[in-house]
């Protein structure tokens, strides 16, 4: 494994940031990739539309580990328009690169974080009910 990826890769694989539950979140996305079996979980912490806290959880290889560690690592502290321009491309480049074959991975943790960003505008902040 350690040909194809980064120190940095390997470093978050082995020492993920951000693992866990947070029980004040105010946002929960989950993604995932049923073609490779990657599941994701994001709690989110946002007030005033900053990213306050952040934890996942996921089931993956090493590739969905990292990338979703260095997501919250890259957003921790950030505006929710910030949080929108980061791209799958941008989450492989902090994490000095990833196979090709891999960079599935860093889509997933992108698009939730999108996804996350527009649950809290449509439900959270007040703009649509939320569902249930």
């Amino acid at each position: 494994m350690s040909e194809l990826y980064s120190a940095k890769v390997l470093d978050h694989v082995h020492n993920p940031r951000n693992v866990g539950c947070l029980d004040d979140a105010n946002v929960v996305v989950q993604a995932g990739d049923p073609s490779c079996g990657d599941a994701l979980v994001f709690f989110i912490k946002i007030e005033d539309e900053v990213i306050h806290d952040i934890k996942f959880l996921i089931k993956g290889c090493g590739a969905a580990i990292a990338t979703s560690s260095i997501a919250t690592e890259l957003v921790m502290g950030k505006t929710l328009d910030e949080v929108l321009v980061l791209d799958d491309q941008k989450i492989a480049t902090a994490l000095e690169g990833l196979p090709e074959e891999k960079m599935h991975c860093s889509n997933m943790a992108a698009t939730a974080l999108h996804a996350a960003v527009q649950q809290y505008r449509d439900t959270v902040a007040g703009k649509e009910p939320p569902i249930g």
